[in-house]
């Protein structure tokens, strides 16, 4: 009988045990389509240096908006996000210290969008970003 007892137990703290387990553990983010979103035509680009674009997108029942750096730099174009990697403030570009700079915790970004000074641990993000038929597209995670 004791063993039964001990067994039963056993069994509960088990199933307890792998159940906790799959709450504690965070679950995979899953991964999204990158939705592209047409933001202007391909001789608004910038010639040389930065362009701030805004743009709104309907997700299901909900107006988002869409804040985002044209970086035209040694002749790459590149789409930045304005988010700090650091906290999520959103940076702005300085032209009088040719930086995108965060007004939290003084995060500072160079025009390629990696880490000068400050505490950010990673560079600004990359959005994908593509040109069809003389239009400028932006993408974004739907």
């Amino acid at each position: 009988m004791k063993r039964l007892i001990k067994g039963g137990l056993a069994f509960i703290a088990l199933i307890f045990g792998i159940v906790s387990l799959r709450f504690l553990y965070p679950s995979k983010i899953k991964s999204r389509d990158i939705g592209f979103y047409y933001i202007l035509k391909e001789e608004e680009l910038p010639g040389k240096g930065i362009k701030r674009i805004e743009l709104s997108y309907e997700k299901g029942q909900r107006v988002m908006t869409l804040r985002a750096f044209l970086v035209n730099s040694n002749g790459a174009v590149f789409a930045l996000s304005p988010v700090c990697t650091h906290l999520g403030c959103l940076v702005d570009w300085s032209t009088h210290k040719s930086a995108f700079l965060c007004p939290c915790h003084g995060g500072k970004y160079d025009i390629e969008g990696r880490v000068v000074a400050g505490p950010p641990p990673e560079p600004l993000t990359r959005l994908p970003l593509k040109i069809e038929d003389g239009k400028v597209y932006v993408g974004i995670k739907i």
